[in-house]
């Protein structure tokens, strides 16, 4: 029972020596990383508008509200419509305006493949997937708030406005009467967090971002896909990669 007792004082100890090591390395690290030298010292402050581009990938789905007709007696095998997060990329640029020496202004028009999908189930057990598939233009036009430099990163908070206009005509072309049809517009509100890090020769920028809809785009209440249904918004998750 002594020698227990001895070995777990000595795995305490051992415990306690590890972290106060780890911690101790940490503070090196992040002493280190302070002092460091700057890459491009005055990349922001000498230019008032800088550009860039941009590859995302995201992940969306609908959210839907049922209407009233849902639970009446004519979709009454109807048990529920389930939404389905899918994954979706989009490549844009960037326009960035300097308002502040903490506050950026900026543009980013962009290109994203969207897909998404809504899982209609039955009482009886049976279930039928709809998948809509689009291509949409986007303005987001966000506020950057940044923190001040450390080294060569900077944290910062953003947010804004995404307007979107869909640009794959797929309706005109594919002429499809009984399918979930959407609006080609949509607006959406976003906001998130990143990081600039800076190097000799660029800037980057690994961003995270939430968007919520903010506008209905269901455009159909008539067909079988869209009696159920009294509203469809948009959530996604985005997640950047910016190159200044």
């Amino acid at each position: 029972m002594q020698a227990l007792n001895l070995w777990h004082k000595f795995g305490v100890h051992r415990a306690k020596i590890a972290l106060c090591c780890f911690l101790f390395s940490g503070a090196l690290q992040a002493q280190s990383f302070l002092w460091a030298r700057k890459n491009n010292p005055d990349y922001d402050e000498k230019r008032k508008i800088s550009y860039g581009f941009l590859i995302g990938l995201h992940s969306t789905a609908y959210q839907i509200k049922y209407s009233d007709v849902f639970v009446t007696p004519d979709l009454d095998s109807l048990h529920s419509v389930v939404p389905a997060w899918k994954p979706g990329f989009s490549l844009g640029f960037l326009v960035n305006y300097r308002a502040h020496e903490f506050v950026d202004v900026r543009l980013m028009p962009t290109v994203g493949f969207y897909e998404h999908e809504l899982t209609y189930r039955f009482t009886s057990g049976d279930s039928q997937r709809e998948l809509v598939e689009t291509t949409m233009v986007e303005f987001p036009v966000l506020v950057k708030y940044k923190s001040m430099r450390r080294g060569n990163i900077r944290m910062y908070m953003i947010g804004g406005a995404r307007p979107g206009i869909e640009a794959s005509g797929k309706k005109e072309i594919e002429n499809v009467v009984n399918s979930l049809e959407v609006k080609g517009f949509n607006l959406s509100l976003e906001a998130g967090i990143g990081f600039d890090l800076y190097f000799p020769l660029f800037k980057l920028s690994p961003e995270v971002r939430f968007s919520r809809g903010i506008y209905n785009i269901l455009d159909n209440t008539e067909n079988n896909f869209g009696k159920p249904l009294k509203q469809v918004t948009t959530n996604t998750v985005h997640f950047y990669f910016i190159f200044q």
